[in-house]
């Protein structure tokens, strides 16, 4: 049985006013080629397909599309709702996209069964059995009780995620039986674990959040293929639980990575072995840091990968005690002639420059809104435990509206 493991498309999503459609587009081709070319049984997305709630028509577009475009390969597709994901949009076109071989999980229903897959192999016999478990928000789970703590909730929430995953894997345990007790039973989600190493662009989930799950509560499954997180990474040094990242990168932080999927090979005593398929790099795009004078060369350099058709786009983090208010023009004239283009321009802080001066120069396009709620209770009188209390308080409000939002 071989399983590609997915991740964090965010289709839709803008980059400093850039479109990721071409890039998408590229990735999704690209994809359908690996899964002919390996013979792949099972395509597993784990969350966040769209980057917000409500997508753009062209993005809901390329999802149809490449649904009906790997059909044609016998592939079985399983689409996992995310937290940037709304539940209701997902869900909406599950029926319809049952015909085309495509399974979606929008979120946790009140018929566990629903999330328990048994999943195919190319010659229309069981292979495998998915725990299809998606991000799971807080209300799907628990009730908010008067006087909680944070920590209670924190508490309550890991506890009722590890059940969950207990609950499913039970599930999945008589299905196998069912069928002859010789398949491989793997898991999915959509969530923080402890240890994982995020990047820029990862909206943190708060609760009603749970900042980090366990892996000691995740239940003895042959692989967990797991999104959220946006860098590849082994959870705890684990071979079996894995991160496989996003297939672009969507922050300039992400910009060196080597983007993945992976390729998982299983049979009935579990896992035989995982390869990492590196996606190619379908818009360059760099971070450069240094003095006005250590730039210029350096963005002659990254210019070599780009094209007039297909400049590089970069960001630029100039190292300077001194204001300078033509920064602007001096940086457009290093880049005069070149298939480069900078979409953000930030000023490291030197020591040397006071507190206000520097607070002047940051924009809001440099912060995220986390970011302005501790700049602001950094001007308080406030001790750790309180300062922390209001971040918690602050960061269930966020999620709280997100969540509406979606």
């Amino acid at each position: 049985m071989r399983i590609l493991h997915t991740s964090d498309w965010h289709l839709g999503q803008h980059f400093m006013g850039k479109t990721r459609q071409a890039e998408h587009q590229a990735f999704c081709a690209w994809l359908i080629e690996q899964v002919r070319e390996h013979e792949v049984d099972a395509l597993l997305i784990a969350g966040d397909v769209f980057d917000t709630g409500a997508p753009p028509s062209y993005a809901r577009e390329q999802y149809n599309r490449f649904i009906v475009e790997l059909r044609g390969s016998g592939c079985t597709l399983v689409v996992l709702g995310g937290n940037h994901d709304s539940v209701a949009m997902l869900g909406e076109s599950k029926t319809l996209l049952a015909q085309l071989q495509t399974r979606v999980i929008p979120g946790a229903g009140a018929d566990l069964a629903e999330q328990v897959l048994v999943l195919n192999d190319w010659a229309g016999q069981p292979g495998a059995i998915l725990c299809a478990i998606p991000f799971l928000r807080p209300r799907d789970l628990v009730q908010s009780q008067a006087g909680q703590s944070a920590e209670d909730k924190q508490r309550s929430l890991q506890q009722a995620i590890a059940q969950h995953y207990q609950d499913l894997y039970a599930l999945a345990e008589a299905k196998r039986d069912a069928l002859g007790g010789e398949l491989p039973i793997i898991a999915s989600g959509h969530l923080t674990t402890v240890g994982a190493s995020a990047s820029d662009s990862v909206r943190e989930i708060y609760v009603g959040s749970l900042e980090a799950f366990p892996t000691s509560a995740f239940p003895p499954a042959a692989y967990i293929a797991l999104g959220h997180i946006h860098r590849p990474q082994k959870v705890g040094g684990l071979e079996h639980i894995r991160y496989c990242g996003s297939p672009i990168p969507l922050s300039f932080d992400e910009a060196r990575q080597q983007k993945e999927v992976l390729l998982v090979e299983l049979d009935a005593k579990g896992l035989q072995q995982i390869r990492a398929l590196a996606v190619p790099r379908f818009q360059p795009l760099l971070s450069l840091c240094g003095s006005l004078k250590e730039l210029e060369p350096a963005i002659a350099e990254a210019a070599r990968q780009g094209s007039a058709e297909q400049p590089v786009w970069l960001e630029l983090l100039v190292s300077s005690d001194d204001y300078l208010s033509d920064l602007q023009q001096r940086v457009a004239a290093l880049c005069e002639g070149l298939p480069v283009e900078v979409l953000r321009i930030r000023r490291e802080r030197g020591n040397a420059v006071a507190g206000l001066q520097v607070q002047a120069r940051e924009t809001l396009d440099e912060l995220s809104v986390e970011e302005v709620f501790d700049r602001r209770l950094q001007q308080e009188r406030l001790d750790a435990d309180q300062a922390q209390r209001l971040q918690v308080l602050y960061r269930g409000v966020l999620e709280a509206l997100r969540s509406e939002r979606d």
